[in-house]
Parts: structure tokens; sequence; C-alpha cells
């Protein structure tokens, strides 16, 4: 690594790494040991690897429950007590639960540096299990069996898989165009 200027990533292109850094501070990539002028940037090193995630960041595990917990507590049952027209129990709380994952993903996706999917997915699965749980308590009229939550909320969590990673997708931007 160069040791007196800042260093800029090959892959997003970010200018104010500081120097020494292992990955940019945007987007998360390795940075490449010769900087810029390298003779093979890291975007072509390994086309494939740019948006797969290398392990789990605790911190951003924390930021996307408390992300998810927030909005799904704001919109599924904080909203119908204030907009007595609204009514989330039970089968309708879960519809609604699920683009309220999806778009929490998608959020920490965007937000996020580097590569963190499954971070808000797991995230979806803490808030799932409480959430589930008292939806199926509060259903009175529109009842739906047990069976039936579990795979709405597997769905929610699968949704909230595909907007962290389209939540990444935007962030990052398009793929590198390859030289032919």
């Amino acid at each position: 690594m160069a040791t007196g200027k800042q260093v800029v990533c090959a892959s997003c292109g970010f200018k104010t790494n500081p120097p020494g850094s292992v990955r940019c501070a945007s987007c998360g990539a390795k940075l490449d040991e010769g900087g810029p002028k390298s003779k093979r940037p890291a975007r072509q090193e390994d086309p494939g690897r740019r948006y797969q995630q290398e392990g789990i960041s605790v911190q951003w595990l924390f930021i996307a429950f408390a992300v998810q917990g927030v909005l799904t507590a704001a919109l599924v049952f904080g909203l119908p007590m204030v907009v007595s027209l609204l009514d989330f129990e039970g089968q309708n709380g879960m519809l609604m639960c699920i683009p309220v994952w999806f778009l929490g993903g998608m959020l920490v996706g965007m937000i996020s540096p580097g590569r963190t999917f499954i971070e808000p997915a797991v995230a979806a699965l803490l808030v799932a299990i409480p959430s589930t749980f008292l939806l199926i308590q509060s259903q009175t009229v529109r009842s739906m069996p047990l069976f039936l939550y579990v795979i709405f909320a597997g769905i929610g969590i699968l949704l909230t898989l595909i907007g962290a990673y389209i939540g990444e997708r935007i962030q990052l931007g398009p793929p590198p165009k390859t030289a032919e």
C-alpha cells in the first residue's frame, strides 16, 4: 500500500481511502497492492466475486435489526393505532410485513458499506419471530392456520434477502464493462 497518499479504489473509484487500508471505505472491495496504476486492478481480478459477501458484520447485523424492528413496529403495529381505518391483524399483518421487510433489507443494502446481504435477512428472521407471535395472538376475524404464518414469515425473509441484494446493486452501480 502507498504510505503517503490516499488510495483510490479500482472497483468503485472512491478516492479518499486512508493510506494502509485493506478494504475500500465506500464499497468494501479489497484494495490493490499497487494502487490505481497497478497492472491488475481489482475489478479485473475476479468479476464474479464483485457481489459476493465475504463475512458477517455484527455491527451491521445490529443496525439491520434496529431498522427492521423500527419499520415493523411503526408500520405494522403503530400505524393502525394512529389511523383507525387500518387493521393489520392476523393475515393482513403478515401481508403488510412482507413488503416492510423487503424495503428494510433494501434500505440496509443501500446504506451499508461493502457487501451485506446476510445481515438484513438474519435481522428479518429475528424480527419475524415476535412479529408473527404477536399477529397470531391478535387475530380475531381474519384468522389463518399457523403453518401459513410460518410460510409468510419465510417469504418475508427471502424477500428481505432479495431487497438487500437490490440495495447493494444500487449502491455499487452497474457492473464494470469488460474489455473485449
